[in-house]
């Protein structure tokens, strides 16, 4: 089985993929960490360099690599991931995919990314808590189309304990 956990940024994707990945012992792989491997560069500097329909085919592309190629796996998408290039369709389709959307409010990513915004080439831009309140409400709001897809949604506003929890009642 391939577990796969999508959501905005500061969802805790990454973070849960690798605590699931360690109780389960899967293997661990943060789908941008694979990227800026493969191109040896950071997420921003291929925004910056080659631009966003560059990233988005590179993004498709190493997905389809690693749904092809990996078993046992916990897979933590990008938060645009599954509003480009067919990505949730291609996720869906595959019997061997569980997918969990981890949901969060508002309020809770705007805390989670007020002070690394500099780190996160989408936001890079807003300085202040009510602009980024307004970017992310809008911006959730047009990918939660996607995000409600997904097979599981996860409140990933509780404990850490108790989101993790969740996590591994939906899929077993």
């Amino acid at each position: 089985m391939i577990i796969v956990l999508l959501g905005y940024m500061a969802s805790g994707k990454s973070y849960f993929g690798r605590k699931i990945a360690d109780i389960l012992e899967y293997e661990f792989i943060d789908l941008d960490d694979f990227i800026e491997k493969e191109e040896n560069t950071s997420i921003s500097n291929l925004f910056s360099t080659k631009g966003e329909i560059y990233f988005r085919k590179k993004e498709h592309d190493s997905l389809k690599k690693l749904l092809a190629t990996k078993n046992k796996t916990v897979i933590s998408l990008g938060g645009g991931t599954p509003c480009y290039a067919n990505n949730m369709d291609l996720l869906l389709k595959d019997t061997n995919v569980k997918t969990l959307y981890l949901q969060v409010t508002i309020p809770n990513l705007v805390e989670r990314v007020l002070n690394e915004t500099d780190k996160r080439p989408l936001i890079a831009h807003l300085k202040t808590k009510e602009a980024l309140t307004e970017f992310i409400g809008k911006h959730l709001f047009e990918r939660l189309g996607y995000y409600s897809q997904a097979e599981f949604t996860i409140d990933a506003n509780k404990k850490e304990n108790e989101i993790a929890e969740s996590i591994l009642m939906q899929l077993f």
